[in-house]
């Protein structure tokens, strides 16, 4: 038994809300792509996602299993094609891998396309072969450096053996495994290259995301800010990279590396801004959804669920939030304060 044994992973197709009309936003985008916050609570504490003493949420404000298979499947329901689970940290979520369960029902179905997580790995190695069994193929892990000292530094107190033992694992379980790293021009700036021919060496991708004005914390993000335009330029002057139309669904836009033969994606929320062509939406753990990861546009669905809402009222209030969807952010790492008060570890990565 399930903690939630009403969700059958085993549900059958017509158990499912059917497609309708797809989720369109007032700028034509249609929006497929929503990116699900389980929890906020985290096993490290990485210097520009968290305060290094975070208060964490109490439980009835978290949605429970139930309420976020229920709004996960109202939106497959309208049309989502993939679905990425987040935190915080996922797998730090009691019952997560029940979650994980009942959701590959719409993988089963062919109504989702794909359904992933992003994961910091400290726990891959007790459950990468369950997401695997579960329907998982493809994750991604968050890692900044490969220097023990460096890591401990960033995570405050983090193991990065630990990490790299959980990519191990997730490759042995057959799952694919993409590495995210946060460019920090005072850290891991010069450990860049060596990150990405590691990368490339064990056969993972690897993306460079550029520092976003998210949160309050202590550390300074206009310190720590690194553009990547100028980091493709240094690259670009011992290697070739060859733009390449691949896509994960997500803001990245790849080249090949063709001395390491592997792919890089570069996130650039600040220097080339991605909003023309976005599809994604988040929903945090407490049942808010955020159309736009730059603005402090807000939908509690929580209350709808909680209020007794039909799963009509259910999709009637998330067409109306995608209608708001703003056309873009407006991120600025000079601002003295960042643009949104919320962290990273609430809304989800």
């Amino acid at each position: 038994m399930t903690p939630y044994d009403d969700i059958s992973p085993q549900a059958p197709p017509e158990a499912m809300v059917p497609a309708r009309a797809p989720l369109i936003d007032g700028f034509g985008r249609t929006v497929s792509y929503l990116r699900l916050s389980v929890t906020d609570r985290c096993d490290l504490r990485c210097v520009y996602c968290m305060a290094e003493h975070m208060v964490f949420l109490p439980k009835i404000e978290v949605l429970t299993l139930e309420e976020l298979d229920r709004i996960a499947t109202a939106f497959v329901g309208l049309g989502t094609r993939k679905l990425r689970l987040t935190g915080g940290e996922p797998l730090v979520r009691k019952g997560m891998l029940d979650l994980v369960r009942s959701l590959s029902r719409h993988l089963k179905s062919g109504a989702l396309e794909e359904l992933t997580l992003t994961t910091n790995g400290t726990r891959l190695t007790e459950f990468a072969g369950q997401l695997a069994d579960a329907g998982v193929r493809r994750i991604n892990v968050s890692l900044d450096t490969l220097k023990p000292d460096l890591f401990k530094k960033l995570t405050r107190g983090g193991d990065v053996a630990k990490v790299l033992r959980g990519i191990a694992a997730a490759q042995a379980a057959g799952l694919a495994v993409k590495i995210n790293t946060v460019a920090l021009r005072d850290d891991n700036a010069a450990e860049i290259p060596d990150l990405i021919r590691w990368a490339h060496g064990e056969g993972c991708d690897l993306t460079l995301i550029e520092t976003m004005p998210l949160g309050e914390i202590e550390a300074d993000r206009t310190d720590q800010y690194l553009s990547l335009k100028g980091v493709r330029r240094e690259l670009e002057s011992f290697w070739t990279l060859e733009d390449l139309s691949h896509s994960t669904g997500g803001p990245a836009r790849y080249v090949r590396v063709a001395e390491t033969g592997g792919r890089l994606g570069l996130i650039t929320p600040l220097s080339h801004n991605f909003c023309e062509l976005c599809n994604r939406v988040r929903l945090t753990c407490t049942g808010t959804l955020h159309t736009c990861l730059g603005q402090e546009d807000e939908t509690d669905l929580r209350a709808v669920l909680r209020a007794g809402a039909s799963d009509v009222q259910l999709e009637q209030a998330i067409r109306e939030a995608i209608a708001g969807k703003p056309k873009g952010h407006d991120f600025e790492i000079a601002r003295a304060r960042p643009a949104v008060a919320r962290h990273m570890s609430t809304t989800g990565g």
